[in-house]
């Protein structure tokens, strides 16, 4: 955030004077940060309106998205976009098929539309279909729903939120390709929808299409769903980071390329914070704010500063500073937020995904635009967004 300076001028008295009345020039003129540091913004591929700005057209640095500045939570997914604010309604944008936005229709939209008029939802995660928690601790699904994904036993597509079962613990969720998961308030972990490669973690390859514990373990804090990888990974309480599914490509980050069905360790630390699965590679931060990334390297994806795939986590750089990651993409990028507020991106520069004003791919970070009040980052299929300085909130944590 910028910083304000404030400047005072003493009003003369009538015979000229010097009096002790001032004016403070800041209350006469609207602060810069006001427009330009506050709200959402988003680039990359604007087809299908996925970028929220009124129009289809690509862009390769952000563009805000509206005037409003309240935005919350994001995530992106295949090619649209769902979003929280800090009151607590839901908004959607983006290629609507199979009714992904949760309008009720299959119309594609290229502003963010309001979902229903409820105004308790907390947490969102989009892929292919979406999953949301509501302040009330009811999980929520809509969208693609074939193969088992939504986690309602149906076998259907959702063009608006259906109640996942009557629990009302639910605490985080994440989107995978056609599998889900999510951990309750309890710290248990579960997981449903395709299995094939052992990405929902239960010691089989068999599908289901309603939530299934994984496990006894009541420790499980975060998750996340790899795309088109069919991966996944959680973080414990004690800090320790875990692995499953598929491994073709070193992506369990446990120094093996061999499938795994259940969760495995990834090394011996203990101060992981959150991580995130992309395509076939993931990154993730510690507590004491260093990066790591692991799996496929195409493209420049892992930010090593090299296009080699590696089989366990490679720390990129040697800052301390990094505080959000976001590696949900097919096209193989990250972005990254560190604690001073200043946005980084890295990998296929495709479609202007990255936001550097360019179209070319990097293999290490790179900062993106010069301002210090990112708060959140969300990498889509070939799109990416961000929330920038909430009204002064800490910003979007797991």
């Amino acid at each position: 955030m910028t910083t304000k300076t404030n400047y005072k001028f003493a009003i003369p008295n009538s015979n000229g004077t010097s009096s002790t009345t001032y004016v403070d020039m800041d209350d006469m003129f609207v602060s810069a940060e006001t427009f330009v540091e506050k709200g959402l913004y988003a680039w990359g591929n604007g087809t299908g309106g996925l970028l929220g700005d009124g129009t289809i057209l690509s862009k390769s640095s952000p563009v805000q998205i509206g005037s409003l500045t309240d935005w919350k939570q994001v995530s992106a997914g295949d090619s649209y976009t769902l979003a929280v604010k800090t009151g607590g309604t839901l908004w959607a944008w983006g290629v609507n098929t199979n009714g992904r936005l949760g309008d009720n229709t299959t119309v594609s939209k290229s502003s963010p539309v309001q979902i229903g008029s409820l105004t308790n939802w907390k947490q969102v995660s989009a892929s292919g279909h979406t999953l949301a928690v509501k302040t009330d601790g009811t999980l929520w699904a809509w969208g693609l729903g074939t193969a088992g994904q939504l986690g309602d036993s149906a076998f259907t597509t959702r063009s608006s939120p259906v109640q996942i079962g009557l629990l009302t613990n639910w605490y985080q969720v994440a989107v995978g390709v056609q599998h889900s998961l999510a951990v309750k308030t309890d710290g248990t972990l579960w997981a449903w929808g395709v299995n094939n490669n052992g990405q929902l973690g239960n010691g089989t390859v068999v599908n289901t299409s309603s939530p299934i514990q994984i496990g006894l373990l009541n420790n499980w804090r975060q998750v996340s769903a790899g795309i088109n990888g069919r991966f996944s990974a959680a973080i414990k309480t004690d800090g320790t980071l875990w692995t499953w599914g598929l491994n073709n490509l070193g992506q369990l980050g446990d120094g093996t390329a061999v499938n795994a069905s259940s969760p495995v360790q990834v090394g011996a630390l203990t101060n992981w914070k959150q991580v995130s699965c992309g395509t076939d590679f993931s990154v993730a931060v510690t507590t004491n704010g260093n990066l790591y990334a692991w799996g496929n390297g195409a493209t420049g994806r892992l930010g090593d500063n090299t296009t080699v795939a590696k089989s366990s986590p490679v720390q990129i750089g040697s800052l301390t500073n990094w505080k959000q990651v976001s590696a949900r993409s097919d096209g193989g990028n990250a972005s990254a937020v560190k604690t001073d507020g200043t946005l980084w991106a890295w990998g296929n520069g495709g479609a202007g995904r990255l936001g550097d004003g360019t179209i070319v791919s990097k293999s290490s970070p790179v900062q993106i635009g010069i301002l210090t009040s990112w708060n959140q980052v969300t990498v889509g299929t070939d799109h990416t967004v961000g929330v920038l300085n909430f009204n002064g909130l800490s910003g979007y944590t797991y």
